[in-house]
């Protein structure tokens, strides 16, 4: 099954904006998952369980590191990939 998640991350720190950039690099290692930034949250896309273990292992490093650290998930079970923005707009 295919999936979407988007992912909000909130260092409870002074200088957030590096542990954010450094979480998001870490996701695009991962060749198997496409990830698409932008200014408000990440979204990444792929096989819901592939996901879903990458997702366990890169936000168990952050919260190794930087406890103090809220993350928001959304998560749908399609590939939203391609969507179109403006669907309700019409």
């Amino acid at each position: 099954m295919q999936a979407s998640i988007e992912i909000s991350m909130y260092p409870l720190q002074e200088d957030y904006c590096q542990p954010i950039i450094d979480f998001i690099d870490r996701l695009e290692t991962h060749s198997e998952i496409r990830v698409a930034r932008n200014a408000m949250s990440t979204q990444v896309f792929g096989e819901f369980r592939t996901l879903m273990s990458m997702m366990t292992e890169e936000v168990e490093a952050v919260l190794a590191t930087q406890p103090k650290t809220v993350f928001v998930l959304k998560l749908i079970g399609t590939d939203r990939s391609k969507a179109r923005i403006d669907a309700c707009s019409e």
